[in-house]
């Protein structure tokens, strides 16, 4: 087998050199956070100094950030524990929004992947309910960007707390709590090239959320329990080389997601570019290839040496149609026969190259069966 072309990198990203080194130096530190001895200020540095990089990252103040233990906690606390009587998610969230309340109402989205915002402002219009409003940033199937500032508008307008999922957003798009006009946010550490296991929920306007656990008064009081300070070490240095390369990275991967997608449209014109004509992430396609399933597509990358994926990696390595893509319009057969291919800070030209190789026969494959 050659040797495996890593893009899918919205599942999860290699560890930077950077984040391996923060982490193999924080094993070495000995002490509790918490504890007043030099000890424990040596670990209380460590997770201080990772709190301000995370909040740069975001354009946040490091009193706005909350360590989590990724972003389905940070996603969790949100939706269950800010007290509010009603719940507007969009309808292509990720599945840690998505089923993370019982009483979430499904904002509709329209046939380019976009929320709808006049079906926004109509359900929020007239109830003056206490109202928690959830979209994420940018999908994390088809990586398309949603008008986070526009929602943001409606939401302040109608007095309804604002939450952003944007763990797929920083190193692919500028990213800025304050122009955004969230109240909420949820970053994640392995998107970014972090550890996974560590997240931060960033708190802009002081929202009040029930704490989960109790017993200590760890990060605010809202999440008690001594912090995984080798994770929120190595997010913490993830997130810096994270911004300080931030454009360049973004025009990296944005050159390398053209190159592929002008080579499909000109070579494999059957092949459907999701989200082709309105803004996207600088690192993703997501590509429809008639007459071969997700799953089969999927194995053929991996014997060919290139990892892709059909789509979100949080369903326990499942296989299905894409919701995302059903709810956005697309019929059963299309939605069953989509891949994605996310690009990221280590990504190459030969990456591209490579997956142009494997998709090619398997292009000509699927053409031969939808003619027999």
């Amino acid at each position: 087998m050659p040797e495996t072309v890593y893009l899918d990198h919205n599942a999860t990203s290699p560890l930077r050199p950077s984040a391996i080194a923060a982490v193999e130096a924080a094993l070495r530190v000995i002490g509790n956070g918490s504890s007043v001895h030099g000890f424990g200020r040596n670990a209380r540095k460590i997770i201080e100094q990772a709190r301000v990089d995370v909040a740069a990252l975001c354009g946040a103040a490091p009193d706005m950030v909350t360590f989590t233990s990724g972003g389905t906690e940070a996603n969790n606390l949100v939706l269950q524990h800010t007290n509010c009587e009603r719940v507007l998610i969009s309808a292509i969230e990720h599945p840690s929004v998505m089923e993370a309340s019982d009483i979430a109402e499904a904002i509709p989205v329209t046939s380019e992947g976009v929320v709808d915002l006049a079906a926004l402002q109509g359900m929020l219009a007239g109830d003056t309910r206490p109202t928690l409003v959830s979209v994420m940033y940018a999908n994390n199937e088809t990586g398309i960007v949603q008008p986070v500032e526009a929602i943001s508008e409606i939401a302040e307008k109608h007095g309804a707390i604002f939450h952003c999922d944007a763990v797929q957003a920083p190193g692919k798009v500028a990213l800025d709590v304050g122009a955004l006009g969230v109240d909420l946010m949820t970053l994640s550490a392995h998107k970014i090239g972090g550890p996974a296991g560590s997240g931060a929920l960033v708190n802009v306007s002081s929202i009040e959320i029930e704490p989960v656990t109790r017993g200590g008064g760890q990060e605010r009081k809202l999440r008690s329990g001594t912090e995984n300070m080798i994770g929120i070490a190595g997010f913490g240095a993830a997130a810096r080389e994270t911004l300080e390369l931030g454009t360049e990275n973004i025009a990296s991967m944005r050159r390398l997601r053209d190159r592929l997608e002008v080579v499909i449209k000109d070579q494999m014109p059957r092949i459907t570019i999701v989200g082709a004509g309105v803004e996207r992430l600088a690192n993703t396609s997501y590509l429809i290839m008639p007459g071969m399933e997700s799953d089969t597509q999927v194995m053929a990358f991996d014997l060919a040496g290139v990892a892709i994926s059909a789509g979100s990696a949080c369903s326990s390595g499942t296989v299905k149609a894409s919701g995302v893509l059903l709810t956005m319009g697309y019929e059963p057969e299309d939605a069953g026969s989509a891949i994605r291919v996310s690009l990221g800070w280590s990504s190459q030209d030969s990456d591209v190259e490579a997956f142009l190789s494997a998709l090619r026969p398997l292009y000509e494959r699927a053409q031969h069966h939808q003619a027999a």
